[in-house]
Protein backbone atom coordinates (compact mmCIF):
# COMPACT_ATOMS: atom_id res chain seq x y z
CA UNK A 1 0.00 0.00 0.00
CA UNK A 2 1.35 3.23 -0.71
CA UNK A 3 1.16 6.65 1.04
CA UNK A 4 -1.43 8.69 0.56
CA UNK A 5 -0.76 12.51 1.50
CA UNK A 6 -2.58 14.01 -0.97
CA UNK A 7 -6.11 14.18 1.46
CA UNK A 8 -6.98 13.48 4.63
CA UNK A 9 -9.98 12.02 5.91
CA UNK A 10 -12.17 14.55 8.60
CA UNK A 11 -11.87 12.39 12.37
CA UNK A 12 -15.53 11.91 12.17
CA UNK A 13 -15.36 10.04 9.20
CA UNK A 14 -12.45 8.21 10.54
CA UNK A 15 -14.83 7.27 13.62
CA UNK A 16 -17.68 6.31 10.97
CA UNK A 17 -15.55 3.71 9.22
CA UNK A 18 -13.97 2.36 11.80
CA UNK A 19 -17.07 1.76 13.56
CA UNK A 20 -18.27 0.48 10.15
CA UNK A 21 -15.29 -2.24 10.08
CA UNK A 22 -15.81 -3.21 13.91
CA UNK A 23 -19.44 -4.00 12.81
CA UNK A 24 -18.32 -6.14 9.91
CA UNK A 25 -16.10 -8.67 12.66
CA UNK A 26 -12.75 -7.32 11.27
CA UNK A 27 -10.34 -8.10 14.13
CA UNK A 28 -10.44 -4.73 16.84
CA UNK A 29 -6.65 -5.44 17.72
CA UNK A 30 -5.92 -4.67 13.98
CA UNK A 31 -7.51 -1.44 14.00
CA UNK A 32 -5.75 -0.33 17.64
CA UNK A 33 -2.27 -1.90 17.64
CA UNK A 34 -1.06 -0.41 15.17
CA UNK A 35 -0.07 3.18 14.24
CA UNK A 36 -1.57 6.55 13.63
CA UNK A 37 -0.52 6.77 9.83
CA UNK A 38 -0.91 2.78 9.25
CA UNK A 39 -4.53 3.26 10.81
CA UNK A 40 -5.42 6.35 8.19
CA UNK A 41 -4.14 4.50 5.39
CA UNK A 42 -6.26 1.67 5.77
CA UNK A 43 -9.15 4.06 6.41
CA UNK A 44 -8.36 6.04 3.14
CA UNK A 45 -8.80 2.43 1.32
CA UNK A 46 -12.09 1.43 3.21
CA UNK A 47 -13.31 4.78 2.42
CA UNK A 48 -11.99 4.64 -1.32
CA UNK A 49 -14.10 1.64 -1.39
CA UNK A 50 -17.06 3.53 -0.26
CA UNK A 51 -17.11 6.71 -2.78
CA UNK A 52 -18.83 6.20 -6.09
CA UNK A 53 -17.89 7.05 -9.29
CA UNK A 54 -20.78 9.87 -9.34
CA UNK A 55 -19.23 11.49 -6.24
CA UNK A 56 -16.49 12.10 -8.85
CA UNK A 57 -13.50 12.07 -6.51
CA UNK A 58 -10.23 11.49 -7.32
CA UNK A 59 -10.52 7.69 -5.75
CA UNK A 60 -13.62 6.05 -6.14
CA UNK A 61 -14.46 2.57 -6.08
CA UNK A 62 -13.76 1.18 -9.56
CA UNK A 63 -9.62 -0.41 -8.66
CA UNK A 64 -11.10 -1.86 -5.93
CA UNK A 65 -14.24 -3.20 -7.03
CA UNK A 66 -12.22 -5.20 -10.17
CA UNK A 67 -10.00 -6.51 -7.10
CA UNK A 68 -12.75 -7.19 -4.85
CA UNK A 69 -14.61 -9.93 -7.96
CA UNK A 70 -11.04 -11.36 -7.94
CA UNK A 71 -10.81 -11.72 -4.43
CA UNK A 72 -14.82 -12.87 -3.61
CA UNK A 73 -14.28 -16.01 -6.14
CA UNK A 74 -11.60 -17.30 -4.64
CA UNK A 75 -12.93 -16.76 -1.06
CA UNK A 76 -16.08 -18.23 -2.13
CA UNK A 77 -14.33 -21.59 -3.99
CA UNK A 78 -12.35 -22.49 -0.82
CA UNK A 79 -15.94 -21.77 2.01
CA UNK A 80 -17.68 -24.79 -1.04
CA UNK A 81 -14.06 -26.67 -0.80
CA UNK A 82 -13.86 -26.91 3.07
CA UNK A 83 -17.98 -26.78 3.81
CA UNK A 84 -18.75 -28.87 1.09
CA UNK A 85 -15.62 -31.26 0.09
CA UNK A 86 -18.00 -34.15 -1.87
CA UNK A 87 -19.69 -31.55 -4.27
CA UNK A 88 -19.45 -32.54 -7.68
CA UNK A 89 -17.65 -29.91 -9.53
CA UNK A 90 -20.77 -29.00 -11.44
CA UNK A 91 -22.52 -28.01 -8.68
CA UNK A 92 -19.44 -26.34 -6.71
CA UNK A 93 -20.00 -23.94 -9.96
CA UNK A 94 -24.07 -23.69 -9.70
CA UNK A 95 -23.31 -22.72 -6.29
CA UNK A 96 -20.49 -20.46 -6.33
CA UNK A 97 -22.26 -18.75 -9.48
CA UNK A 98 -24.76 -17.67 -6.65
CA UNK A 99 -23.02 -16.83 -3.64
CA UNK A 100 -20.75 -14.17 -5.64
CA UNK A 101 -23.43 -12.88 -8.01
CA UNK A 102 -24.78 -9.06 -8.01
CA UNK A 103 -28.23 -10.18 -6.24
CA UNK A 104 -26.22 -11.52 -3.15
CA UNK A 105 -23.51 -8.85 -3.19
CA UNK A 106 -26.33 -6.54 -2.94
CA UNK A 107 -28.49 -8.42 -0.01
CA UNK A 108 -25.41 -8.20 1.74
CA UNK A 109 -25.10 -4.78 1.22
CA UNK A 110 -28.42 -4.04 2.26
CA UNK A 111 -27.56 -6.09 5.70
CA UNK A 112 -24.77 -3.96 6.61
CA UNK A 113 -26.48 -1.17 6.11
CA UNK A 114 -23.85 0.47 3.56
CA UNK A 115 -25.95 2.50 1.57
CA UNK A 116 -25.71 4.75 5.20
CA UNK A 117 -22.33 5.19 4.65
CA UNK A 118 -21.17 5.35 1.06
CA UNK A 119 -20.45 8.68 -0.51
CA UNK A 120 -22.67 9.37 -3.68
CA UNK A 121 -23.71 12.12 -6.24
CA UNK A 122 -26.58 13.67 -5.51
CA UNK A 123 -27.88 12.34 -8.45
CA UNK A 124 -27.34 8.87 -7.74
CA UNK A 125 -28.56 8.93 -4.27
CA UNK A 126 -32.16 10.21 -5.22
CA UNK A 127 -32.20 7.34 -8.21
CA UNK A 128 -33.99 4.76 -5.70
CA UNK A 129 -34.26 2.30 -8.46
CA UNK A 130 -30.41 2.00 -9.08
CA UNK A 131 -29.82 1.35 -5.10
CA UNK A 132 -29.37 -2.34 -5.37
CA UNK A 133 -26.77 -1.44 -8.11
CA UNK A 134 -25.09 0.79 -5.97
CA UNK A 135 -25.18 -2.07 -2.77
CA UNK A 136 -23.46 -4.39 -5.09
CA UNK A 137 -20.79 -2.40 -6.33
CA UNK A 138 -19.77 -1.26 -3.02
CA UNK A 139 -19.99 -4.37 -1.38
CA UNK A 140 -17.46 -6.22 -3.99
CA UNK A 141 -15.63 -2.91 -3.94
CA UNK A 142 -15.01 -3.12 -0.17
CA UNK A 143 -14.09 -7.12 0.04
CA UNK A 144 -11.41 -5.81 -2.03
CA UNK A 145 -10.27 -2.73 0.08
CA UNK A 146 -10.66 -5.28 3.24
CA UNK A 147 -8.18 -7.80 1.49
CA UNK A 148 -5.86 -4.46 0.54
CA UNK A 149 -5.77 -3.39 3.94
CA UNK A 150 -4.82 -6.84 5.65
CA UNK A 151 -4.05 -9.33 3.23
CA UNK A 152 -5.47 -12.13 4.63
CA UNK A 153 -8.55 -14.00 3.48
CA UNK A 154 -9.13 -15.16 6.97
CA UNK A 155 -11.00 -11.83 7.42
CA UNK A 156 -13.11 -12.25 4.53
CA UNK A 157 -14.43 -15.81 5.91
CA UNK A 158 -14.58 -14.48 8.82
CA UNK A 159 -16.98 -11.41 7.81
CA UNK A 160 -18.98 -13.41 4.54
CA UNK A 161 -19.19 -17.03 6.01
CA UNK A 162 -22.58 -16.62 7.44
CA UNK A 163 -23.81 -15.42 4.79
CA UNK A 164 -22.71 -17.91 2.45
CA UNK A 165 -24.06 -20.86 4.86
CA UNK A 166 -27.26 -18.87 4.57
CA UNK A 167 -27.62 -18.77 0.89
CA UNK A 168 -25.86 -22.43 0.37
CA UNK A 169 -28.85 -23.86 2.49
CA UNK A 170 -31.59 -22.10 0.26
CA UNK A 171 -29.47 -23.21 -2.66
CA UNK A 172 -29.17 -27.14 -1.50
CA UNK A 173 -33.03 -27.07 -0.51
CA UNK A 174 -33.74 -25.47 -4.16
CA UNK A 175 -34.77 -28.82 -6.48
CA UNK A 176 -34.53 -26.48 -9.39
CA UNK A 177 -31.26 -25.50 -7.80
CA UNK A 178 -31.83 -21.62 -8.39
CA UNK A 179 -31.92 -22.87 -12.38
CA UNK A 180 -35.49 -23.27 -12.70
CA UNK A 181 -35.56 -21.94 -17.15
CA UNK A 182 -33.13 -25.56 -17.26
CA UNK A 183 -35.51 -27.06 -14.72
CA UNK A 184 -38.92 -26.00 -17.06
CA UNK A 185 -37.03 -27.25 -20.18
CA UNK A 186 -36.17 -30.62 -18.52
CA UNK A 187 -40.05 -31.43 -17.50
CA UNK A 188 -41.44 -30.34 -20.70
CA UNK A 189 -38.85 -32.83 -22.71
CA UNK A 190 -39.37 -35.81 -19.98
CA UNK A 191 -42.99 -35.30 -20.62
CA UNK A 192 -42.82 -35.21 -24.63
CA UNK A 193 -43.70 -31.43 -25.29
CA UNK A 194 -42.37 -28.98 -26.93
CA UNK A 195 -40.09 -26.63 -25.46
CA UNK A 196 -41.14 -23.57 -23.15
CA UNK A 197 -42.10 -20.35 -25.30
CA UNK A 198 -40.89 -17.05 -23.30
CA UNK A 199 -42.93 -13.50 -24.32
CA UNK A 200 -41.32 -10.65 -22.50
CA UNK A 201 -42.76 -7.00 -22.53
CA UNK A 202 -41.02 -3.98 -21.21
CA UNK A 203 -42.92 -2.55 -18.72
CA UNK A 204 -40.68 0.87 -17.72
CA UNK A 205 -37.01 1.94 -18.85
CA UNK A 206 -35.55 2.68 -15.02
CA UNK A 207 -32.90 1.20 -14.94
CA UNK A 208 -32.53 -1.10 -11.96
CA UNK A 209 -36.70 -1.17 -11.51
CA UNK A 210 -37.77 -4.85 -10.13
CA UNK A 211 -40.25 -4.49 -12.19
CA UNK A 212 -38.90 -3.39 -15.16
CA UNK A 213 -40.02 -6.08 -17.27
CA UNK A 214 -42.67 -8.68 -17.29
CA UNK A 215 -42.58 -11.91 -18.84
CA UNK A 216 -44.96 -14.64 -19.37
CA UNK A 217 -44.03 -18.01 -20.57
CA UNK A 218 -46.31 -21.26 -22.51
CA UNK A 219 -46.16 -24.51 -22.70
CA UNK A 220 -48.54 -26.03 -25.83
CA UNK A 221 -49.65 -22.73 -25.94
CA UNK A 222 -50.91 -22.33 -22.56
CA UNK A 223 -49.80 -19.70 -20.33
CA UNK A 224 -48.32 -21.66 -17.45
CA UNK A 225 -45.74 -19.00 -15.46
CA UNK A 226 -45.44 -15.31 -15.36
CA UNK A 227 -42.91 -12.74 -13.47
CA UNK A 228 -40.88 -9.65 -13.28
CA UNK A 229 -37.32 -8.70 -13.01
CA UNK A 230 -35.34 -5.78 -13.74
CA UNK A 231 -33.80 -7.76 -16.53
CA UNK A 232 -34.90 -9.93 -19.21
CA UNK A 233 -33.07 -12.66 -17.79
CA UNK A 234 -34.52 -12.28 -14.36
CA UNK A 235 -38.04 -11.73 -15.52
CA UNK A 236 -37.72 -15.13 -17.67
CA UNK A 237 -36.30 -16.66 -14.61
CA UNK A 238 -38.99 -15.85 -12.39
CA UNK A 239 -41.68 -16.76 -14.48
CA UNK A 240 -40.11 -20.17 -14.83
CA UNK A 241 -39.89 -20.90 -11.45
CA UNK A 242 -43.76 -19.84 -10.93
CA UNK A 243 -44.39 -22.37 -14.12
CA UNK A 244 -42.46 -24.70 -11.96
CA UNK A 245 -44.28 -24.51 -8.49
CA UNK A 246 -47.27 -24.52 -10.66
CA UNK A 247 -46.69 -28.05 -12.35
CA UNK A 248 -45.46 -29.73 -9.08
CA UNK A 249 -49.28 -28.67 -7.57
CA UNK A 250 -50.96 -29.72 -10.57
CA UNK A 251 -49.59 -33.36 -10.47
CA UNK A 252 -50.72 -33.99 -6.98
CA UNK A 253 -54.20 -32.80 -8.32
Amino acid sequence: MKSRTDYKLAPQRIKQLKNFLLRLKIDPEDLVNISESDLELKLQIINEALTHTSAQAKYNHERLEFLGDAVLRLAASEFIDRKFPYMKVGERSALRSQIVSDDWLASVGESIQIEEILIIGTKASKDSSALQTLQAEATEALIGAIYECFRDLHKIHNWLYQYWLVSSNKFLDDPYRQNPKSALQEWSQSNGLKLPKYEIEEITQHHGDPNRFFCKVYLEGNAIGKGWGRSRKLAEKEAAKFAMQYLSIKDYD
